[in-house]
């Protein structure tokens, strides 16, 4: 009987996620002939009780487990040897910062299966905890928001909010938020803050899970267009927020001047130059939500910051940062940060970051394990996605040759290593590997 194991989550203190939850583990091993065990742990937001009662044995170790799932990557000193590893690796960009993971996988002879790479046949993923992070981190940008008035000497209605994982659960949040919008229904916003625009960049499943918080809040959705020309507007509503979705039409220009095209701009990037620039000025606070890798333009640089607060002319207060890529398509997102110490205020001039909310400049929440701020409600979500691939991973032969293995398309797409190697989808990720 094969063995699998659930991994305590290390690379976060307050990492509370798991994988498969207890009532998943059940359903799996009375379906199944395969034994899975849960490594103890005192922090999980499932606890080892909830996974005993259900017949599932904690353990102290995983040395005897061919299959482990976790969430986070795994510490390079913790990798062992002939394993087959259920994770978010983040290696598929060839992130400097986990090559060293990846080449002690290859070295250990381990089998890895990615989460993210995990697809349909329309390439849309499969497993995924977006939602949740486009939950958290709008509450969380809106908490900040508060924050940052506060600070400025201006009251708002959102300095009653907290962050997101200070709630008892996700419904409570959500009436903290409606709260919220009671009262700017009955009170209105202040002055000086109008027009107040949210900007989300854009409309996949973190930016759902955006839009569901803050339209718990009486909102107005204009166009990027409309945007432009809204401080022209007379009869601008201070008790509304203005809420505008930027999709990759409006953020991307072709550089010959042709008309856009999404497949083009997919397939050949290099064709396409940024075009948010005019956009920046007019919004109050922008929550990023799309993918982005180093083949794109970035959405706002360092240099276009301090342009615009140089000649007084950087409204933005804060940035929720949800996509989180370290020098990206935000660039001044320095590093993703933790959910002890979530916020930082950039100074574009010094190009200099400083914990918190106070001092000179835009806000920055950058917090890059989101949904574990919402720990149980995020985790029967994956789980559900999750438990009907669980068998055929723990089951496969990886000692086959790659064409004969007896996976389904999608977790064969989301198999980066086999035995050590590089899988043929994968191999360009020799280049970056090499170098460690």
């Amino acid at each position: 009987m094969k063995k699998v194991g659930i991994r305590e989550e290390d690379k976060y203190a307050i990492e509370r996620r798991v994988p498969l939850t207890p009532k998943h583990v059940k359903r799996i091993t009375d379906k199944h002939n395969i034994q899975i065990e849960v490594l103890q742990s005192p922090k999980r937001a499932f606890t080892n009780e909830e996974y005993t009662a259900t017949g599932c044995s904690v353990v102290d170790n995983l040395k005897e487990h061919q299959v482990i799932f976790g969430i986070k990557e795994v510490p390079v000193e913790r990798v062992e040897a002939n394993k087959t590893y259920v994770i978010f690796s983040h290696v598929i960009k060839g992130q400097p910062h986990n090559m060293p993971l990846l080449k002690k996988m290859m070295e250990n002879n381990c089998n890895l299966i990615d989460y993210e790479c995990i697809v349909n046949e329309e390439n849309k993923r499969l497993i995924f905890f977006g939602r949740f992070a486009g939950l958290a981190g709008m509450l969380n940008s809106l908490w900040a928001f508060g924050l940052r008035m506060q600070h400025l000497g201006v009251e708002t209605p959102f300095s009653k909010l907290k962050q997101m994982y200070t709630y008892f659960s996700l419904e409570q949040a959500m009436e903290a938020v409606k709260e919220v919008g009671e009262i700017i229904k009955k009170e209105g916003i202040p002055q000086s803050l109008l027009p107040l625009t949210v900007g989300l960049t854009g409309y996949g499943n973190v930016s759902k899970g955006a839009q569901e918080i803050l339209d718990l809040l009486p909102v107005i959705e204009i166009s990027p267009e409309e945007l432009l020309k809204l401080s022209e507007t007379k009869n601008i509503s201070n008790k509304h927020i203005y809420k505008i979705i930027f999709k990759e039409k409006h953020i991307a220009r072709h550089k010959e001047g042709k008309a856009f095209d999404l497949n083009e701009f997919f397939t050949t990037p290099a064709h396409f130059e940024s075009n948010f620039n005019p956009y920046i000025p007019h919004l109050s606070m922008l929550v990023n939500c799309m993918y982005w890798d180093d083949r794109y333009d970035r959405l706002i640089t360092k240099n276009h910051l301090a342009h615009l607060y140089s000649n007084n002319q950087l409204r933005l207060q804060v940035i929720g940062d949800i996509t989180c890529d370290p020098n990206g398509s935000i660039e001044a997102t320095h590093m993703g940060t933790e959910i002890e110490n979530p916020i930082f205020v950039y100074h574009p001039l010094t190009q200099t970051p400083t914990f918190g909310y106070k001092g000179d400049g835009v806000l920055i929440m950058a917090v890059d394990i989101l949904p574990s701020e919402l720990p149980r409600d995020s985790s029967l979500a994956f789980a559900d996605a999750l438990e009907p691939f669980v068998y055929e991973i723990a089951a496969c032969d990886y000692s086959q040759d790659y064409e004969k293995l007896t996976l389904s398309s999608p977790i064969k797409k989301a198999l980066i290593l086999q035995n050590g190697k590089l899988t043929p989808k994968y191999a360009y990720l020799h280049e970056h590997v090499k170098k460690y």
